[in-house]
């Protein structure tokens, strides 16, 4: 990671810039492959009062950035409420990182496993239809979709035809609950 400290109409001084360097070491523990961190450490004086400014600029992988500002009469206390809210802001960086995982057909279990043994299964150029017995004859009642849902837990759906004659399709929901189509 590159690390740029930089005082504007401030003298920076070797303790505030060993301050600074351990700050942005914490910042590490992440694991977001940070690539730069420029710090901006300045002095303003507005109505009689001097007042520290610090800003970090962090720039991630894949072309992320955070910047972030900080007003404060003290310029260790202006560093360390900078650093705190840079925390936060990769804190929350990980956690949309990770909530948003792709899962790998791996991680789906045996109904996956067809479908990642395909590639090994040499085809012939002639389409074949594999004929399956039909395990009901008749027509069922939603009570009786429910029940043949719940009797088999690695089945997620059922194909059946109502009373009506139209073919209906059940499906267990994330919730507990049962849906219709």
């Amino acid at each position: 990671m590159n690390r740029n400290i930089v005082g504007r109409h401030f003298d920076l001084t070797e303790g505030i810039k060993d301050y600074v360097t351990s700050a942005i070491d914490t910042l590490e523990k992440y694991n977001l492959d940070i690539i730069s961190a420029t710090t901006i450490i300045s002095s303003h004086q507005k109505h009689g009062k001097k007042g520290y400014s610090v800003e970090f600029v962090i720039n991630l992988k894949d072309k992320n950035t955070i910047v972030i500002t900080q007003n404060a009469p003290d310029i260790y206390e202006s560093i360390d409420l900078a650093i705190e809210r840079v925390k936060k802001s990769l804190r929350r960086h990980a956690d949309k990182i990770k909530g948003h995982r792709i899962n790998s057909f791996k991680d789906m279990g045996e109904d996956a496993r067809a479908v990642l043994n395909f590639d090994n299964v040499e085809t012939d150029n002639e389409d074949e239809i594999v004929p399956m017995d039909l395990e009901l004859h008749k027509p069922l009642e939603f009570d009786e979709a429910i029940e043949a849902l719940k009797d088999e837990r690695n089945r997620q759906f059922i194909v059946f035809n109502d009373h009506d004659g139209l073919m209906r399709v059940m499906y267990k929901r994330t919730d507990g609950k049962f849906g219709l189509y």
